[in-house]
């Protein structure tokens, strides 16, 4: 059943589970996702981002996402994440998304705000929910690496106003976390998230969840991330499992395929268990 980001989250929060969004750039991490969802009864979002759109075009993840999402015997959300353009935010919404992240923590804060209002206010209009972000999730390695990560922290008073300005349905926060790889322990900062939470009244999500410390997640819901984001760790495992079923002799690709989702299958269930999701739907 496809439905919003609203949909899933508000009772998400009202129960204080969460919500996993995965990143699905082709059928196969598709599938692993929705059957894994199915099998524990949760509700779950995916979708795919604007920096993974070299791997499958926006179109092409449409096609397969939309009319999969439509069958699931649980609600399913798709999410457009990390949408850095208006353009692109607008393609997905036209493509059937029910759900877009519009990025603007590069800019100012009132460039920030203006433009995210202005998104909130199109969606809305068309039935679909709107994720916003204040301070800045940056990358663990690479062009996105920040410096001095607290610097871009989410401001607890600066959120109530930007939530009330923009009309967002969802903040996605900067408390010590961080997308890709973690080379070290990361910290996040649970007392940021309890005070964003109770000055938003805002579902909370947490970018770069792979990699985090399975007590960091159940404290991190318990504190109001209401939706984490999974790349990585789906990504790793579809990978560990071609590799397993290579060395028991698969030698096609068609061959592959069931390890792949196999093993993609059993990351998703292991989060999607750890966000206390399961029977939620």
């Amino acid at each position: 059943m496809l439905v919003t980001m609203n949909d899933l989250l508000i009772p998400a929060k009202k129960k204080g589970y969460g919500v996993g969004f995965f990143n699905a750039v082709n059928v196969e991490m598709a599938r692993a996702v929705i059957e894994a969802a199915e099998e524990l009864h949760a509700p779950v979002m995916v979708g795919t981002a604007e920096v993974l759109l070299p791997a499958m075009g926006l179109e092409r993840v449409a096609e397969y996402l939309i009319p999969m999402a439509q069958k699931a015997a649980v609600p399913v959300c798709v999410h457009y994440d990390h949408g850095l353009t208006f353009e692109r935010c607008m393609q997905a919404v036209k493509l059937g998304f029910t759900s877009v992240m519009y990025d603007c923590s590069t800019m100012s804060y009132e460039q920030n705000t203006e433009q995210v209002a202005e998104m909130v206010k199109i969606c809305h209009a068309m039935g679909v929910t709107v994720e916003g972000e204040l301070g800045h999730v940056g990358d663990n390695e690479g062009a996105g690496r920040l410096e001095n990560p607290s610097d871009y922290y989410t401001d607890p008073e600066v959120a109530a106003d930007y939530a009330f300005r923009t009309g967002i349905d969802s903040l996605a926060v900067a408390v010590g976390n961080a997308h890709g790889d973690y080379k070290f322990k990361p910290k996040l900062d649970f007392e940021r998230i309890e005070m964003i939470a109770e000055k938003t009244g805002l579902p909370l999500v947490l970018h770069g969840g792979s990699g985090l410390a399975e007590d960091d997640f159940r404290t991190a819901v318990q504190k109001g991330i209401c939706k984490v984001n999974i790349f990585t760790d789906l990504d790793k495992a579809g990978k560990r499992g071609i590799e397993t079923g290579l060395r028991e002799g698969a030698d096609t690709m068609m061959k592959l395929i069931p390890y792949e989702i196999a093993a993609m299958k059993e990351a998703a269930v292991e989060k999607i268990r750890l966000f206390g999701a399961e029977n939620m739907a």
